[in-house]
């Protein structure tokens, strides 16, 4: 009895750690396949997810975000906050959006684990519209 109660027990964590997305995660150019850099996302005392970037992979272009358009012009790519709200629906964090620093913009975006992948889902109106790339877990 004890060995069943362990084995539902540790079974039931694997499955609420599967569905979360805290963490630090390479992020992987969809255009390229390259790593770009190192996103760490976590959960803020609004209940609500946040990404920033911790690490650069590549060096860019410029070191700051001379194309953003919000508070977040000319400011640091590092340490830089491009996910901002993102809130958790079942296995879905929605309702947040994504700034992609090397052009400034804002989208809506929709992130799903998969094992120790996250599909990480920018788009503008409806979520047909948008990209898609697959960023892998940093342990």
């Amino acid at each position: 009895m004890n060995k069943l109660l362990l084995s539902f027990a540790l079974s039931f964590i694997g499955i609420l750690s599967f569905a979360q997305i805290e963490g630090k995660w390479k992020t992987i150019d969809d255009e390229t396949g390259k790593a770009k850099s190192i996103v760490e996302i976590y959960k803020k005392s609004d209940g609500k997810y946040y990404g920033k970037i911790s690490q650069l992979l590549i060096k860019p272009e410029n070191a700051n975000c001379v194309a953003c358009k919000d508070d977040r012009k000319n400011k640091p790519l590092l340490g830089m906050e491009i996910i901002r709200g993102l809130k958790k629906d079942g296995n879905e964090f929605t309702g947040g959006s994504i700034t992609d620093p090397k052009n400034g913009k804002s989208y809506k975006c929709t992130i799903t684990r998969d094992g120790d992948k996250l599909n990480v889902r920018g788009y503008m109106g409806i979520s047909l519209i948008g990209r898609t790339q697959t960023w892998q877990k940093v342990d």
